[in-house]
């Protein structure tokens, strides 16, 4: 017997979960990400911006910040370019380890998160939170946390 043998096919609601997920996902992503290109951000620099902005002293080890973001080494690098031409946010190195990286929210950058972040949560509440009652809410929270657990993924 075969693994597609076996396999528990979706019932009709669970069908109808799945795809409204993944066609859902990506364009409630992307309208987010549209309501942050009038400030020259995407989605990523403005979580990059946001785990800055609660780091002690906004700053964090480069590698924290890259497991932190979902990232590879090389991925945070290629994501810091933009935000370090910006002068959103500088790279540097520590004084007591030279293989110890950090990045560092500057205050332009701090500045931009400032006059960002209330047009980002309107446009997160506007998009999905307003759209929900407090027990769908929960709900969502709970069945993400479930899927994330079952991940094994660090958080």
């Amino acid at each position: 017997m075969t693994a597609v043998t076996r396999t528990k096919w979706l019932s009709a609601s669970e069908m109808r979960a799945w795809l409204a997920y993944i066609t859902t996902s990506s364009d409630l992503q992307r309208a987010i990400e549209r309501d942050l290109e009038p400030f020259g951000l995407d989605g990523g620099d403005y979580q990059l911006l946001a785990m800055l902005s609660d780091a002690p002293d906004r700053r964090m080890k480069m590698c924290d910040l890259a497991d932190t973001l979902r990232l590879s080494r090389s991925g945070l690098t290629r994501r810091m370019e933009g935000v370090m031409r910006k002068k959103l946010v500088e790279r540097v190195q520590s004084e007591s380890d030279k293989r110890v990286a950090y990045a560092v929210m500057t205050k332009k950058g701090m500045n931009l998160l400032t006059k960002v972040a209330p047009h980002h949560v309107a446009s997160v509440r506007e998009k999905m939170i307003d759209r929900l009652s407090d027990g769908e809410i929960r709900a969502l929270a709970t069945a993400f946390e479930k899927i994330a657990a079952g991940l094994n993924v660090d958080h």
